[in-house]
């Protein structure tokens, strides 16, 4: 077991939380830029900015296909199983939308065409954002709830909202789009990303013991349960790659993401938080003890 072994009793909690911070910064200046750019903090695919996806039969190769297209808002070209392509366009003229239409139904029989208009992808980035919302402060009342001290809680609320942010932050360098599978994942992230935090801070504040010895057993309970769902979250996202899975796929890219900064977040800066807290400031009343 001296592989899940974690010490941090010879680093205060500045530099426990530093590298974090400056990943965090970085990461409100990616979103931020990208919110006054398109008024989503990250990159909105069709499902929220309108246009048109094309799922297609074809032997053709990705470059032959933009080049047949390419008087169109080409998006992306993503590959399925047995030929099949499914294709991204970006708004459009509705004359320019009749005319793509026409040219897929002539040269692929079978084609599946999906129309967004753009007024319902706005509404449909309203609801993303409320939802988003509603679940991240029904998590913070939920965390205050627990444990009723404003320091443990805000360090959980802190992790769990960096940990969105570096997300986002890294599916737009990725030219990872915002779609419905994106969001349902930014979702499930807010509730993985807590659990481990909870974990850590109720060990630490709920336990009898030393500091050093109760982060130490958190870390390695909370560090196999996080492998454990990277395996499977990584099992996911071979086999929805190899199948051509693309929702699944994205869901699991960007739980896959999150949850490795979830690592970070937890274990550097909600544990720096818990230190400072437990060793120098109101927590060491309570705790009758000083940690490392």
């Amino acid at each position: 077991m001296s592989f899940f072994t974690y010490d941090i009793s010879p680093y205060s909690p500045v530099k426990l939380y530093f590298i974090p911070f400056v990943i965090l910064v970085f990461s409100l200046v990616s979103v931020g830029m990208m919110w006054v750019h398109t008024g989503l903090p990250v990159s909105p695919g069709i499902e929220f900015q309108g246009g048109i996806s094309v799922t297609i039969v074809t032997d053709e190769s990705t470059d032959e296909l933009k080049e047949f297209f390419s008087e169109y808002p080409l998006i992306s070209v993503n590959e399925g199983i047995k030929g099949g392509k499914y294709l991204k366009f970006g708004p459009m003229e509705d004359a320019l939308a009749m005319e793509l239409t026409q040219k897929v139904e002539k040269k692929y029989s079978g084609a599946k065409i999906d129309q967004i208009g753009s007024s319902f992808g706005e509404t449909l980035q309203e609801q993303a954002i409320i939802a988003l919302i509603i679940s991240f402060i029904g998590m913070a009342v939920v965390v205050f709830a627990i444990f009723r001290t404003i320091v443990p809680s805000a360090a959980i609320v802190i992790a769990a909202f960096s940990d969105m942010v570096m997300t986002g932050a890294a599916m737009n360098v990725l030219g990872i789009q915002l779609s419905l599978g994106t969001t349902a994942a930014l979702l499930m992230l807010i509730g993985y990303s807590v659990d481990s935090d909870i974990l850590l801070t109720s060990r630490v504040l709920k336990r009898k013991g030393k500091f050093d010895e109760k982060i130490q057993g958190a870390f390695r309970t909370g560090i196999i349960m996080t492998t454990t769902t990277l395996g499977a979250i990584l099992a996911m996202w071979i086999v929805s790659g190899i199948g051509g899975i693309q929702i699944i796929h994205e869901i699991s890219t960007v739980l896959l993401i999150g949850l490795v900064f979830d690592v970070m977040n937890t274990w550097l800066t909600n544990a720096g938080i818990i230190k400072w807290y437990v060793t120098e400031g109101k927590g060491r009343l309570s705790t009758g003890q000083r940690g490392a």
